[in-house]
């Protein structure tokens, strides 16, 4: 996809808690036939700058939206297969979904859900601002303006023990490397417990969270190191072998690891590596 045009910003310091990144995207010409959207620590919402974008669960039937928010999941969802080729994509922790959005994460696992079902109008109102905004700036102002109402409106979250939320950061902190039962002796629970107050929060349950996590950073490392050696990947992010990485690959993402890399990689081409400074990305702030 050479030419692709992919904008981002730091995010409003009142939202860093709440959202991972704001990015703009689009493309010169066609849109993707296919495009996985690989499961992460993070939802996920996605805005069209254009027409509706078809979302699938692998076998399952195209549904399309001109706003949709996908929760934490644990296998690839298709995105593309239609003619959608400009977009604002926003990567929330599982803490905007019931600050923000004003659900509890697990409500939205393994789904994809309409924008509007979740905020009604606002939702609605803000994909029509965002078609008619003439820059990006813009764009990423009317979004973090949307969520900066709702934060001032201090709608309490509520419902979270602290025993889960720390679960969930200790997981994302070790990238899925702990294993449950040493997790839930941190806690001070039994693991049939943990499992049961996580996946009721979450929608996942700790081990599973631990797969993707630890499946994340491995194409985290592909991302940035497309020459790595899958053998040396694989012990570098916890697999047994590389055969359990090959394995893990078709179970989440639903091909290989080196079928993934040329289907995906290539796209990434004109898109900034992560962690790159301001001034190598877009310095504008509207």
């Amino acid at each position: 996809m050479v030419g692709m045009e992919h904008r981002t910003r730091p995010v409003h310091p009142a939202l860093r808690p709440y959202l991972h990144d704001l990015i703009g995207y689009a493309y010169p010409g066609a849109a993707p036939e296919l495009h996985r959207g690989l499961p992460s620590r993070y939802l996920t919402l996605v805005i069209t700058l254009d027409g509706p974008l078809g979302v699938a669960w692998p076998g399952g039937p195209l549904q399309t939206y001109d706003a949709v928010v996908g929760g934490l999941h644990s296998t690839a969802v298709h995105v593309g297969a239609t003619p959608s080729r400009a977009g604002v994509q926003v990567s929330l922790t599982p803490a905007a979904a019931r600050t923000l959005l004003g659900l509890p994460p697990g409500e939205l696992a393994s789904l994809n859900v309409g924008l509007d079902e979740v905020l009604g109008r606002p939702a609605r109102v803000l994909t029509d601002q965002l078609r008619e905004a003439g820059s990006w700036g813009e764009r990423m102002d009317l979004i973090e303006r949307l969520f900066l109402e709702h934060l001032a409106r201090e709608r309490a979250p509520g419902g979270v023990r602290p025993e889960v939320s720390w679960a969930w950061r200790r997981l994302c902190g070790t990238d899925g490397t702990i294993g449950v039962q040493k997790l839930a002796a941190e806690v001070g629970w039994s693991r049939r417990h943990l499992t049961d107050r996580f996946r009721s929060e979450f929608g996942l349950a700790p081990k599973v969270a631990a797969r993707v996590l630890r499946f994340e950073r491995a194409t985290r490392q592909l991302r940035l190191r497309p020459q790595t050696r899958l053998g040396e990947l694989s012990a570098a992010v916890g697999y047994a072998d590389q055969a359990h990485l090959t394995r893990e690959f078709q179970a989440i993402a639903g091909c290989s690891p080196r079928q993934w890399m040329s289907e995906e990689l290539p796209n990434l081409q004109d898109c900034p590596p992560p962690g790159a400074a301001e001034s190598e990305v877009w310095t504008s702030r509207m």
